[in-house]
């Protein structure tokens, strides 16, 4: 089998919320979609679809993770948006800003949206 493309998606439990939030805090161009739904382009190939669903539960991973060239300027910026990041101990540790450092993979921080859906920033390699 041959495919033509792929894309990913997720639900929200509240399409105009994640539009304000998508495109106004995390700067994302974001499009509605024919069929009702919202398309966040990431970049000229990378479409992710954002649908509404009533009784929307948020995963208990991560949905969409953004690869950058600097973590703390990414994770700053975000907390000057009003983004809080989740705090964990244990297995995965992380440092006042929410953000891991691990020995074994890039630093990343997890937040979430509106919805609940779990999000990351993710120190690119470069």
């Amino acid at each position: 089998m041959k495919y033509l493309d792929t894309f990913s998606s997720f639900s929200v439990n509240d399409l105009g919320k994640a539009r304000k939030f998508y495109e106004e805090i995390l700067g994302l161009d974001v499009r509605d979609n024919p069929m009702g739904l919202l398309e966040l382009h990431i970049s000229e190939n990378k479409t992710v679809m954002v649908y509404p669903k009533p009784d929307h539960q948020p995963a208990s991973f991560t949905v969409f993770n953004f690869v950058v060239a600097d973590i703390e300027q990414a994770v700053d910026d975000l907390i000057r948006q009003g983004v809080t990041f989740e705090q964990y101990k244990g297995a995965i540790d992380t440092d006042a800003k929410g953000i891991s450092r691990s020995e074994h993979g890039p630093a990343i921080a997890w937040f979430k949206d509106p919805s609940g859906n779990i999000l990351s920033v993710i120190q690119g390699q470069g």
